[in-house]
């Protein structure tokens, strides 16, 4: 690929315990072999995300939006990406608390960028999770990715931090083919018309 595209993989528990940082590094290892990207891995547990929001919404207040001072380097990464991967357990059939609250202290962060899911947890391996999240990103104008990667009964099918299944990095690399094409796509018309937000 002549061109990488900065991809920030978030890892949204910040449960005590959790696994996401076992997989995310995982995928940033793929995201790096695969070659078409400059990958950053973004650890929530790592900011002060408040759930208590401004009356006024960050789609309209832009670069005005009265966020923490502490919130400053997760906001400028988030703005600086090109794509993202959104690393998510399943609490409950949904996602993390952290993970929404990161999503909804930001707006135009996440829009004309492609987002994929890789999730994990027991039975379904955190697909509700991704269900939901995807309905929050097309809100937020994000491009969703169709080919994600979950992880069922994580705590048996990984070792070592290494998936046991031998087809996952195969899937990974599906996913990252086609984040790469949108993160192309979605930054040329960035750059050559504005979003109509």
């Amino acid at each position: 690929m002549s061109e990488k595209h900065t991809l920030v993989i978030v890892v949204g528990s910040v449960r005590e315990g959790r696994f996401g940082p076992v997989v995310a590094s995982w995928v940033a290892e793929q995201a790096r072999e695969h070659g078409g990207f400059e990958v950053e891995v973004v650890d929530l547990a790592e900011f002060e995300i408040p759930l208590s929001l401004p009356a006024s919404s960050p789609k309209y207040a832009g670069d005005a939006y009265p966020r923490p001072e502490s919130m400053a380097p997760l906001t400028s990464r988030l703005a600086a990406a090109d794509a993202f991967i959104l690393v998510t357990p399943e609490y409950n059939h949904s996602y993390p608390a952290s993970l929404k609250a990161a999503i909804d202290w930001h707006f135009t962060q996440w829009t004309a960028k492609p987002v994929a899911f890789v999730s994990y947890g027991g039975a379904a391996g955190g697909r509700h999770a991704v269900l939901h999240l995807e309905n929050v990103l097309t809100e937020l104008h994000a491009v969703t990715i169709r080919d994600g990667l979950a992880f069922p009964n994580y705590f048996t099918t990984w070792q070592d931090g290494q998936p046991l299944d031998p087809a996952a990095p195969g899937y990974a690399k599906t996913l990252l083919d086609q984040l790469a094409w949108w993160a192309a796509a979605l930054r040329s018309a960035r750059e050559t018309v504005p979003y109509p937000a």
